[in-house]
């Protein structure tokens, strides 16, 4: 039996879509959408593990909402099976204990990688290398394992971890997780260089997630132990919407446990948490302008402009974002582009 045999990733699937929009939507958020490539981020996801983790091994949580629309795009890349729908929203704790029973019930010395669906990482190379240091640490280490992202700036958008001493393997002792910090407080982080940005990519083995489910919240951990092989689905029906407390698996688990231990990421991350994260990834013209589709512009600078089919023109404008799609029109201020969920409430039901 081959190393990679026990090797599994769940990829968390299951946003809200309401950052992304108008693009973005409901039944179709930021992991579904082909912002950068011809693939979703969630194939990209996906992709990125080919020659790491097992395709059989790699499974996709979701919600019902999402289920039939990334099954569709998975479909031919993984076994419907392994996309997963969550019956209800239990945030990320409930959503990593059933990544770690789903692996259970295929194998009990299972370790696995939990990922983000929607991150941009363009180095596949560098992310393989450290996934698999990570899953073979997991292997040894009863240790929670975790992904640190250098910082290149002091954003206050960002938990963060702090690290301590090398501990093997490439691996540094976290000392503590941070809530997102104030601009002055995420300023001396960077500058002290022992912090890291936590990214949401964890590793570890069934047993030592278990083990701190069962100190931390025994009901997750009964949850795990008494999760059925063969097909979940009335498992999750009865019992998943029950799972308490609704928190994520930062403040339930990782925060707490008695040991994690975190490797300074090689590849390069961005979480394209808004639309103002784009300019880094799409062409810009004279005018700075970062345009996707028919686009045009006399006297414009520092906009964004995504088109999915009519010409958008921009004249004399400047740092607005403007995405235009078949059913609405979105135009806002750079700087709003964090209030856009204000929007959902006011909105049609039908272009939500």
């Amino acid at each position: 039996m081959s190393e990679t045999s026990h090797f599994f990733a769940c990829i968390m699937a299951g946003g809200s879509g309401e950052r992304f929009w108008p693009m973005s939507r409901a039944r179709l958020p930021k992991h579904l959408l082909k912002l950068f490539s011809p693939r979703t981020l969630v194939e990209e996801t996906v992709r990125r593990l080919e020659g790491v983790v097992p395709l059989a091994n790699v499974f996709v949580l979701t919600n019902t909402a999402q289920l039939e629309a990334t099954r569709a795009e998975l479909a031919g890349v993984l076994a419907e099976a392994n996309i997963v729908a969550e019956p209800a929203k239990r945030d990320t704790a409930a959503a990593a204990a059933l990544a770690t029973a789903l692996v259970r019930a295929r194998d009990p010395q299972g370790v696995l990688a939990v990922l983000p669906a929607d991150a941009l990482i363009k180095d596949g190379a560098a992310l393989g290398r450290q996934v698999t240091a990570a899953l073979r640490r997991a292997t040894k280490s009863s240790a929670l394992l975790t992904f640190a992202i250098k910082p290149d700036h002091a954003a206050t958008g960002f938990g963060y971890l702090e690290m301590g001493d090398e501990v093997g393997d490439g691996f540094r002792k976290v000392m503590r997780f941070v809530e997102k910090p104030d601009a002055a407080t995420a300023a001396r982080y960077v500058e002290s260089e022992h912090y890291a940005w936590n990214a949401g990519m964890f590793f570890w083995s069934i047993e030592a997630f278990l083990a701190e489910a069962e100190r931390h919240t025994p009901m997750l951990a009964k949850f795990i132990r008494e999760f059925p092989a063969g097909d979940p689905t009335a498992f999750l029906a009865e019992r998943f919407s029950t799972l308490e407390p609704k928190v994520s698996v930062d403040y339930a688990i990782m925060e707490k446990a008695a040991a994690v231990e975190t490797m300074v990421a090689e590849f390069d991350w961005d979480d394209v948490g808004l639309w103002t994260a784009l300019p880094k990834h799409l062409p810009r013209d004279a005018g700075h302008n970062a345009t996707r589709g028919p686009v045009v512009a006399v006297g414009a600078e520092h906009n964004i402009a995504v088109s999915n089919g009519r010409v958008i023109a921009l004249v004399g404008v400047k740092d607005l974002v403007v995405v235009e799609t078949a059913d609405a029109i979105l135009v806002c201020h750079r700087n709003s582009v964090g209030d856009i969920k204000k929007l959902m409430p006011l909105l049609p039901k039908d272009v939500l």
